[in-house]
Parts: C-alpha cells; sequence; structure tokens
C-alpha cells in the first residue's frame, strides 16, 4: 500500500503530500472542498453528491489540518465545514 511519507502545508490554500512511490501531489483547499466526502456532501446511501459547486467561495481557506488516526487527515475550511475525513487511499485517488 502507498503511504504518505511527509505532509507538507504550503500555504493556507495548499498542500503537498509525498508518498512512498517517491511522488508527489499538491492538493488545494477549493479542490478539496469540493471534492468532500462526509455526509452532508455526499449521500451516505446513494453516492450522489450533494454538495453545489458554485456555493463554495473561491476563496476558501484550509484553517486546520488533523491527522485522523494512521489514515486520513481532517480539514477545517474557511467556511466552517469541518466534517470530511479525507483517507489516505481517498487522497491518493483523488490526485490521479
Amino acid at each position: 500500500m502507498i503511504e504518505p511519507i511527509q505532509i507538507v502545508e504550503e500555504s493556507d490554500t495548499e498542500f503537498t503530500i509525498k508518498w512512498s512511490d517517491e511522488s508527489e501531489t499538491r492538493y488545494n483547499a477549493l479542490a478539496l472542498r469540493r471534492r468532500c466526502p462526509c455526509a452532508m456532501c455526499i449521500n451516505e446511501w446513494t453516492g450522489e453528491k450533494m454538495l453545489v459547486d458554485d456555493s463554495i467561495p473561491e476563496d476558501i481557506k484550509i484553517n486546520s489540518t488533523a491527522v485522523v488516526g494512521r489514515y486520513a487527515l481532517n480539514f477545517v475550511f474557511s467556511d466552517q465545514h469541518d466534517s470530511g475525513i479525507f483517507s489516505f487511499q481517498y487522497l491518493r485517488e483523488i490526485a490521479e
């Protein structure tokens, strides 16, 4: 399994993950917020996206980041949304 070996907060809108396969992925706050996997943004039963992308401000920021166990990251965005748990597997998938 490919795992992160380093997570670097580049700014309040971007961060980079260096992976164990020596690849590197840069993420930005707007794209992450629009891809939030939480139950408020994605219907748990159908998998249908409920979040309207245009409802997210273009200048959204990441106020804080926390590691969840050894498998995920959680972000608090500047719109106060904080319920998404972004597994490392999911972060890797959306990067490709």
